[in-house]
C-alpha cells in the first residue's frame, strides 16, 4: 500500500534531486506515477477471496462505503508506514514504495544465520529397501549427463546434478531434502550445472536448513570457488574435492581408491579415471578432465538363523540367539561346548555391487582398461573377485560403442549393464511432461504464438512402439545391456527382487494424446481454435464482429509506425522461461531469446535450463545453431534464478564452434558476474568477453565519443559516480567502479556488434530490486519502406526484476515491446514491496503510463502454476506469457486479442488460497543472491489445479 509524503525524499536516496532538476521532472508530470501505482490494495479483511479460476472478470465499482475514497493519511497507512519504516521500507506518493535496505543489498544482515549443519539420521543396517534409479535429467534435450539415485530406507545418494534435476525432482515427486551426498562424476557444466540452485534449496529449507556432503574431484575447488560470489558459504560448508593433492588422498596410495563414505549401510569408493597426457602437453588432467567411476558395496547378508541347530547344541531360546546372529560366539547352555554363528548361521549373501562409470572420450576409455584397482571387480574363474550386479554408464553412445569400451564391459560377464548415456532415441519423448502438455495445449490453441515443440518430431522409430520390442530391448535377467529409461530402477534390497524394476516409469506423453485428453475436457475448443485463426484476417473481418462486440478493447487498429510492413524475418522474441525463484513443473526460470534470424541473437537473463527450453522449442539442431547464432548475453542482476544457465549455454557454444573461427560472445551483467565468470573459467573455458551493465547505460554510451578523443577523462556515468547516492544502492563498497575508460575496447566490439545484427542501441538502465540489478533497452535501427521512406526501428524493454520505478517508466517511453515482470498477483503488493519485485497491475500501469504499444507480463511467482491471477479489464495491450512462447514482429497487433482464450484453456485452473503462498512466500529468504530458490515439497504445486 502506498502512502502520501510531502517530500521526494525517496528520489533522492535513488540519485534524483527534487523534480525541479531532476533529469525525469519532464515525464513525471505528464505521467504522474501517482495515480498509476499507488492504487490501494483491499483490506485485510476482504482481500484473495475464493477463486476457481486463474482470470476474474472485471467487475462493477464497490460501493463506496467498502472502497472509500483514498486519503492522503489514514490511521492504517499512517501504522502501515511506520512498520515499513521499521523494515527499511521507502515510500512516497509520487515515487513508488520500495524496499531500500533489499536494494541496498543490507537485508542480509537482518536474517539469522544458519548453521546448515546436516541431519544425522538413524540408519538402518538391514535396509529393507534399496535400489539405484536413473533420474533422467537431460535425457530428452541431452543438454546435460542424466542423474542416478542410490535410495536407502534411511540414506539418499544423488551422483551429479546437472541442470534441470529440481525440475524433474518435483514433477516426480523425488524429496531431495532427503539427500545426503551428491557426488559428481566430472566437474563441469554438463554435470554440475545444477548444484547451485539445489545447494540453495537446500540451504533454505526448514528453520536451521539443510546441508549436504558435494564430492567431486580435485576441480571441484574452482566449481566452489566460482559460487561463492552469489552463493553464501555456509551453503557449501559440506563441499570436498578428493584427489593427489587433496586432503584426503594425501595418505593413500596411488593406486588406492578414495573411501568417500563408510558405514553399516553402504561403503563409496571413488576412482580418478585420468586421459593420459599427449606428448606435447604437460603431465597431468586439465581442469574438468577428470572423471570418477565410483563403487557403491552393500554389505553382505548374514544367511538365516536355524534355530533347531541350536536347540541341538544345548542352546535355550533366548538372548544368546541374538549374539549368535550379531556374530558372537556363547557357551551351551547343557553341553561343554562353544557354539560359533558358523554352526547355527547358513550361508552368507555377499553384498550387491554397482558401478558408476563417466568416461566422457575415448582417451578415458582406453585409460579405464589400465586400471589396477578395478581389476578386484572383474569376473574371473576362481570367484576370488566382488562380482558386480549393476553397472550404470554415463558415457555418450559414441564412447560406449568403442572397441576399447567394449573391451572392458566384457570383462563383468553377467553384471547388468544401463546405458545411460545420450542416445537419438531418448529425445523420443518428453521427460518434463506437465511443461510438454500445456504446451500442445497451447499449440493447438494458437499455434501462431506457439509453434509445435522440437522434441514432438513427426517420425518417431518404430522400434520402442510394441511390446515385443520392448521385452527385446529391455530384458530384466542379469547380464544384458538396456538402454535407460526415465525412472528405471534396479533393486538391489530386498533379495529376492534383486534386478530391473520397471514399475515406476511413466507412460509416453505424445501430442496425439493430449490433444484427445483436451478435446475430452473442453469440447469447444474446436471452436475457439477457428476463431483464433482469424484474429489474423485483420480486426474488421465480420467474423470476428461477435467477439469484438463482447471485447470492444481488441478493436485497437493503430499500429505504430515502426510495424509498417515488417517482415516476419525482422525479429522475433522467445519466452524460455516466465517463472521466479526456481524452477517448476509448468514454468521455468527466467530467459529470453530474441532472434534476429540471419543477423544474429540475443538472451536476456539466462537461468538454469535454458539450454535444454531451447532445445524443447527447436530441436536438437535447431538449438545448436540458435545457440551458434548468440552474438550477445545481457544478464540483469545476479540472482541464481536468472545466470545459473550461463556457463552451460556458454561451454555448448565454444563446443559447437571449436573447428570454426568465429568473435567470442558478449557477455553484458552485473560486475559480481564477472567473479563467477572469472572463476569458473579455470575449470572450463566459456570463449567470451564480459562488458559491465554500467558501462552500458546511456551516460556511458554518450561518453564513448569523449573518451575516444580524449583517453585522460574517464567519464563515469553521472548515476554511479562516486560518492553518489546510487552509488550505494547499485553497488556494493567493496566492488570498485569500472571506468569506462578500460571498458572502451569491448563497448566499441559491442557497438559493432549491434550494428551487424541491426540494432542501433543496447542500452541498461538501473532499476530497484537488489545491488546491480538493471533493465535493458533494445532498439532497431531504421529501415526503409518500398517507397524508399524511412521507418524507425522497434524499441523493446526487459524489465529485468524491479519495483516500479521511474527508470523503468523512462525507459519504456513509446516501446513497441514490454517484457516486464509481475511476480505476486495485486491483492500481494504488500509482499512485492518487501521483497522488490512488481504485481501485475503494477507492472500493466507503467507500460501503460509511459506508452508501450504492447505489454508482456513474465516472471510469475511459482504459486500460480499454470495461469497468474489477473484481473482481466487491464489486458487491453497486454499479455501473458508462457514458456516456449513466441511472439514475431509481425504478430504484435493479435497479441492482447488471444488473452480470453486462455481463460477457456485454463477454466479448470483451481488456486487454493491456503497453498498459495507456499510456493514463494518464502522466495528470496534463502538470501546467497539467489532469488529464493525455496524449496517446494513434491506435492505442493499439484494443489493449485486441476487437470
Amino acid at each position: 500500500m502506498l502512502t502520501s509524503m510531502p517530500h521526494h525524499h525517496n528520489l533522492t536516496l535513488l540519485g534524483f534531486s527534487p523534480l525541479k532538476s531532476s533529469p525525469f521532472a519532464l515525464f513525471l508530470r505528464p505521467f504522474s506515477l501517482y495515480p498509476i501505482l499507488a492504487s490501494s490494495p483491499p483490506p485485510p479483511s476482504s482481500r484473495r477471496p475464493p477463486r476457481t479460476a486463474g482470470y476474474r472478470r472485471g467487475e462493477p465499482s464497490p460501493p463506496p462505503s467498502r472502497f472509500p475514497p483514498r486519503r492522503k493519511w489514514s490511521s492504517f497507512e499512517e501504522e502501515k508506514s511506520s512498520s515499513r519504516q521499521r523494515k527499511g521500507m521507502s515510500s512516497s506518493s509520487d515515487s513508488f514504495e520500495f524496499n531500500k535496505r533489499r536494494a541496498e543489498g543490507k537485508d542480509k544482515i537482518d536474517k539469522p544465520k544458519k548453521s546448515l549443519r546436516r541431519n544425522t539420521r538413524t540408519l538402518n543396517p538391514t535396509n529393507t529397501i534399496a535400489y539405484v534409479q536413473i533420474l533422467g535429467t537431460g535425457m530428452d534435450t541431452q543438454d546435460t549427463s542424466p542423474s542416478v539415485l542410490l535410495f536407502f530406507d534411511k540414506q539418499r545418494f544423488i551422483f551429479n546434478a546437472g541442470e534441470g534435476l529440481q525440475r524433474f525432482c518435483t514433477e516426480h515427486k523425488i524429496k531431495l531434502s532427503k539427500v545426503d551426498h551428491i557426488f559428481l562424476s566430472r566437474v563441469c557444466s554438463e554435470t554440475a550445472g545444477g548444484l547451485p540452485g539445489l545447494l540453495l534449496t537446500l540451504a533454505g529449507i526448514g528453520e536451521d536448513g539443510l546441508s549436504v556432503n558435494v564430492w567431486g574431484p580435485s576441480d571441484l575447488k574452482y566449481l566452489v570457488d566460482a559460487m561463492r560470489s552469489f552463493i553464501p558459504r555456509a551453503a557449501m560448508v559440506h563441499t570436498r574435492s578428493f584427489g593427489p593433492s587433496d586432503e584426503i588422498g594425501s595418505s593413500k596410495a596411488k593406486d588406492d581408491p578414495f573411501v568417500l563414505v563408510d558405514d553399516e549401510v553402504v561403503k563409496i569408493s571413488a576412482i580418478l579415471l585420468e586421459p593420459p597426457s599427449r606428448p606435447s602437453e604437460e603431465s597431468g588432467s586439465k581442469p574438468g578432465e577428470t572423471s570418477v567411476v565410483y563403487v557403491c558395496e552393500l554389505p553382505e547378508i548374514n544367511g538365516k538363523f536355524d534355530p533347531a541347530k541350536a536347540m541341538a547344541l544345548g542352546l535355550r531360546a533366548g538372548p544368546k540367539y541374538g549374539k549368535l546372529q550379531s556374530g558372537q560366539s556363547v557357551k551351551s547352555d547343557f553341553k561343554d561346548i562353544t557354539v560359533h554363528p558358523s554352526d547355527v548361521m547358513g550361508p552368507s549373501v555377499p553384498g550387491p555391487v554397482v558401478l558408476l562409470v563417466d568416461c566422457p572420450t575415448e582417451s578415458h576409455a582406453e585409460e579405464l582398461l589400465s586400471i589396477p584397482s578395478l581389476n578386484r571387480y572383474y569376473s574371473t574363474d576362481d570367484g576370488d573377485n566382488k562380482f558386480v550386479n549393476c553397472i550404470i554408464h554415463l558415457s555418450p553412445a559414441s564412447v560406449t560403442n568403442s572397441p576399447s569400451y567394449q573391451s572392458w564391459m566384457k570383462r563383468f560377464h553377467s553384471a547388468q549393464h544401463i546405458l545411460a548415456g545420450h542416445e537419438t532415441k531418448n529425445m523420443e519423448f518428453p521427460i518434463l511432461k506437465a511443461s510438454s502438455r500445456i504446451t500442445a495445449r497451447l499449440n493447438y490453441l494458437c499455434p501462431q504464438f506457439f509453434p509445435a515443440p522440437g522434441f514432438w518430431s513427426p517420425q518417431h522409430p518404430t522400434d520402442l512402439t510394441s511390446p515385443d520390442s520392448f521385452s527385446k530391448c529391455f530384458g530384466s535377467s542379469l547380464g544384458e545391456n538396456v538402454s535407460a529409461e526415465n525412472l528405471l530402477k534396479f533393486t538391489l534390497r530386498p533379495h529376492g527382487n534383486l534386478g530391473i524394476d520397471r514399475s515406476c516409469i511413466p507412460s509416453q506423453l505424445t501430442s496425439t494424446r493430449v490433444i484427445d485428453e483436451l478435446l475430452s475436457e473442453i469440447p469447444e475448443i474446436t471452436s475457439k481454435t477457428e476463431e483464433v485463426k482469424r484474429l489474423w484476417n485483420g480486426p474488421h473481418n465480420n467474423n470476428n464482429n461477435k467477439m469484438m462486440v463482447e471485447e470492444p478493447w481488441l478493436n485497437e487498429s493503430t499500429v505504430p509506425s515502426c510495424l509498417e510492413n515488417i517482415k516476419r524475418d525482422d525479429m522475433e522474441i522467445v519466452l524460455l522461461g516466465t517463472g521466479s525463484s526456481q524452477p517448476s513443473r509448468y514454468r521455468n526460470v527466467s530467459a529470453v531469446y530474441i532472434d534476429l534470424f540471419s543477423r544474429g541473437s540475443l538472451l536476456l537473463d539466462c537461468g538454469e535450463g535454458t539450454l535444454g527450453q531451447l532445445k524443447r522449442r527447436y530441436g536438437l539442431r535447431g538449438a545448436d545453431e540458435a545457440v551458434r547464432n548468440l552474438r550477445c548475453i545481457w544478464i540483469s542482476h545476479i540472482h541464481a534464478d536468472h545466470h545459473t544457465g550461463l556457463a552451460r549455454i556458454l561451454a555448448r557454444r565454444r563446443e559447437l564452434l571449436k573447428e570454426e573461427a568465429h568473435e567470442p560472445v558478449i557477455v553484458v551483467g552485473p560486475r559480481p558476474l564477472k567473479s563467477f565468470l572469472d572463476a569458473y573459467q579455470r575449470l572450463e573455458d566459456l570463449d567470451m568477453e564480459f562488458l559491465d551493465c554500467r558501462n552500458t547505460t546511456s551516460t556511458s554510451w554518450a561518453s564513448l565519443e569523449t573518451i575516444t578523443t580524449s583517453p585522460e577523462k574517464k567519464t563515469e556515468g553521472s548515476l554511479f559516480s562516486k560518492g553518489s547516492p546510487m552509488q550505494s544502492i547499485y553497488k556494493r563498497p567493496s566492488s570498485p567502479l569500472n571506468d569506462s575508460a578500460s571498458a572502451l575496447p569491448y563497448l566499441k566490439k559491442l557497438k559493432k556488434v549491434l550494428g551487424e545484427m541491426g540494432l542501433e542501441e543496447l542500452i541498461s538502465f538501473p532499476v530497484v530490486h537488489c545491488p546491480q540489478a538493471f533493465g535493458v533497452v533494445l532498439k532497431a535501427a531504421e529501415r526503409e519502406n518500398m517507397a524508399g521512406d524511412k521507418i524507425p526501428g522497434w524499441n523493446t524493454v526487459y524489465s529485468g526484476d524491479t519495483r516500479p520505478c521511474p527508470q523503468m517508466v523512462e525507459a519504456s517511453k513509446g516501446a513497441t515491446v514490454l517484457i516486464h515482470e509481475a511476480t505476486f498477483e495485486d491483492a500481494l503488493v504488500e509482499e512485492a514491496v518487501a521483497k522488490n519485485h512488481s504485481t501485475t497491475k503494477e507492472a500493466i500501469d507503467v507500460g501503460s503510463s509511459a506508452g508501450a504499444y504492447r505489454i508482456v507480463l513474465t516472471h510469475f511467482s511459482q504459486r500460480y502454476p499454470k495461469i497468474p491471477v489477473i484481473d482481466e479489464s487491464d489486458m487491453h495491450n497486454t499479455c501473458v506469457g508462457f514458456d516456449m512462447m513466441s511472439i514475431n514482429m509481425a504478430d504484435l497487433h493479435v497479441l492482447p486479442k488471444i488473452v480470453p482464450y486462455f481463460k477457456n484453456l485454463f477454466r479448470n485452473v483451481v488456486v487454493d488460497d491456503d497453498d498459495g503462498d507456499e510456493g514463494e512466500c518464502e522466495e528470496e529468504e534463502s538470501d546467497g543472491g539467489a532469488d529464493g530458490l525455496m524449496m517446494m515439497s513434491g506435492n505442493k504445486v499439484s494443489r493449485f489445479f486441476r487437470n
